[in-house]
């Protein structure tokens, strides 16, 4: 079993499967504001996406992985596994309760979400209701908002 990263609180947020570096760095911003961590895939470009986008220049908490492994270990420690998507089951963000144990929130994809095999392993589906003519948000914005729900701070 791989030890428990350290992070500064008991959320985590996973873009697993990212396309644009921008994204990252506003992520890294967001988990310093809640006091979480982020955990991210060795992909080439993440490490300078990262770098740029950790403007606040302090050690900011992010482990690197293997998502699918990874996601299976997280919930195999009895972490609530959380995905950012739309789906059947989703429930209203504005339903969801503020995290009482540890919690991973799920990013996919800014084009195809998250992976089906992937939404397998979640415990819960938030969605995020949308009036204007777009079906999504940018997955930093999302992740925001999530992240800020879940820490209890809106």
């Amino acid at each position: 079993m791989n030890k428990r990263p350290r992070c500064f609180g008991h959320l985590t947020v996973a873009p697993l499967w990212p396309l644009h570096g921008v994204n990252l760095g506003t992520l890294l911003r967001t988990c310093d504001a809640v006091g979480a961590c982020m955990a991210v895939p060795r992909l080439p470009w993440v490490p300078d996406a990262l770098a740029k986008g950790n403007t606040l220049r302090s050690r900011t908490c992010v482990h690197w992985v293997r998502p699918m492994r990874w996601l299976t270990e997280r919930k195999s420690d009895g972490d609530d596994v959380i995905a950012v998507e739309l789906a059947d089951r989703a429930i209203r963000l504005a339903d969801l309760p503020a995290a009482r144990r540890p919690t991973v929130v799920v990013l996919g994809h800014e084009s195809d979400g998250v992976p089906e095999e992937a939404l397998d392993l979640m415990d819960a589906v938030v969605e995020i209701p949308m009036v204007g003519r777009g079906t999504s948000l940018n997955v930093a914005v999302a992740g925001s908002l999530v992240l800020y729900k879940l820490a209890g701070l809106a």
